[in-house]
Parts: structure tokens; sequence; C-alpha cells
């Protein structure tokens, strides 16, 4: 029962009860045991982390105080494989992506096919690229397309979950509208849905290209080619000097790509701006 409120009678305040935190505390603990035990197991030399302020001043210098600009083309040339590399794997990609993605989604695939779909892309995402592009390699060799085909499958993971995330998040009249007015399953996705969703897949295609020009390097360090497979051999050799003109190619390069990549997913998801009309003529 509840009291009731007496003019002129002060009612002490009903305090709620305090939350328990128990919970939280014992995950809290659990993960802070797991990164001690991931410390433990990583045998660490302690000594050698002191000396690594210093040492990186020290390679710092190496590399980049007289840069070897005589290989600035060769390394030019194989970046360009390596973007050459990200772009044929990211069209692959998103292709495939997006044909699986959309039946994988809620309300468009059925159950029977939407759980397989989803489960072959978690077992895809378990899978880094290096290890794909090593399973690759034993059947294409050690080329460029090798790294092409491991991003490709690499990226449906990951760009088909965004795929059907991003259909079950869109709007639902139009589709429903096409369906009302007798429409198929393909007529209602081509006309109801895709005109929809596709600002947004265009976008995270582009995401998925940004994505791609950085993990190309790291393929290029199992010997597909392009500035990664470079950079690894100069390294190998102690060529600093060479190994700083491809670092400097390599940030340029990216940080190039997504700028311009950025200002083009905002302008597909924000569309062009107004500019003010002069209305005084």
């Amino acid at each position: 029962m509840t009291a009731l409120a007496v003019p002129g009678v002060a009612t002490a305040p009903i305090v709620p009860p305090r939350p328990r935190r128990r919970a939280v505390r014992v995950a809290s603990w659990a993960v802070a045991a797991v990164v001690l035990v991931a410390f433990w197991g990583l045998d660490l030399e302690w000594d050698k982390l002191v000396d690594l302020p210093s040492d990186l001043v020290h390679y710092g210098t190496l590399m980049f105080s007289d840069p070897d600009w005589s290989m600035l083309p060769e390394a030019l040339l194989q970046t360009w494989r390596s973007v050459s590399m990200a772009w044929l794997g990211a069209l692959l990609g998103v292709v495939l992506s997006t044909l699986l993605g959309i039946p994988a989604a809620e309300g468009v695939g059925p159950l029977w096919l939407r759980l397989p779909l989803r489960w072959v892309f978690a077992v895809i995402r378990a899978v880094p690229e290096v290890v794909i592009a090593i399973i690759i390699l034993t059947v294409t060799g050690l080329t460029p397309f090798t790294g092409a085909l491991a991003l490709a499958i690499g990226g449906i993971g990951t760009h088909a979950k965004w795929t059907y995330e991003t259909v079950e998040a869109a709007p639902t009249g139009a589709g429903e509208a096409v369906r009302a007015s007798g429409g198929s399953l393909l007529e209602t996705v081509r006309w109801g849905l895709w005109p929809v969703v596709s600002p947004e897949l265009a976008s995270l295609a582009l995401y998925r290209f940004e994505i791609n020009v950085r993990t190309s390097a790291i393929l290029g360090l199992i010997g597909v080619g392009g500035i990664g497979d470079m950079l690894t051999s100069y390294t190998q050799y102690r060529e600093w000097a060479t190994v700083g003109v491809l670092i400097i190619v390599v940030i340029v390069v990216t940080m190039t790509i997504d700028a311009v990549s950025g200002a083009v997913r905002r302008r597909i998801m924000e569309g062009a701006k107004v500019r003010g009309v002069d209305r005084s003529t």
C-alpha cells in the first residue's frame, strides 16, 4: 500500500533502491584479467620498450633526412598497381555483395535463404584478407590479380552485411506501394527498394574502396605486387632512404584518395548545395 499525502504533515521521500553493480564489476575484473594474461603471454622484452622512442627517432632520421627521390617514379608505378588492385577488388566485391546482400535482408529473402547467406558472410569476415590471398595464390600465383581477388572475397563479408542492414533500415513505403499494386519481388526490389537505398550503397562502395587501398599495401607484404611488395624488399635490405620515399608516397596517395572519396560520398548523401538566387534583377 502507498502512503497518502496529508496536508501539513511531512512525508518521508521515497528513495529508489540502489542499482546492483555486481555484474559490471565482475565484467570489469574479467576484462582486466584477460588484458593481463594477454600481456603475459606476449613475452614482451620491457627493456626494448624503453628504447623504443629513441629507436623511432633513429630510423625516422635514416628514412626522412635524405630520401632517395630517384626511386619516386618506380614508387608511383607500384602505388598505381596497388590502387588498381584495390579498385578491381572493390568493384568485384561490391557487385557480389549487393547481389547477395539484398536477398539476405529481412522482408526481401525467405528465412531459408537469409540464414545461410548471413552465415557465409560471418565466416568470410572471420578470415583476414591476407589469409585469403595465401589460399588463392596456390592457384593464381603471386600476381596483383591474386590481391584483387582476395580483396573482393574479403570485402563480401563486411559489405554484404552493410547492404542488408541498409535495406532493413530503409523506409518501406515505396516497396509496399509497388507490392500493393501487384508487383513481383523483383519489381518491388527494383522500383520500390533500389531508388531508396542506392545513394547509401554507393557511399558504402566508395568507403570500401578506401579500405581496399590501405589493405592492398598490406597484401603486398606477401608478394602479390604493388607498393607493399616494394616496401618489404627495401626494408629487408635496409635501404632506408628508399623506404622513406615509399612511405611518403603511400601517405600522400592514401590521404588524397580518402579526401576525394569523402567529398564524393558527402555529395552523394547530402546532394548539391543550393546557391543563393539574386532576386534584385
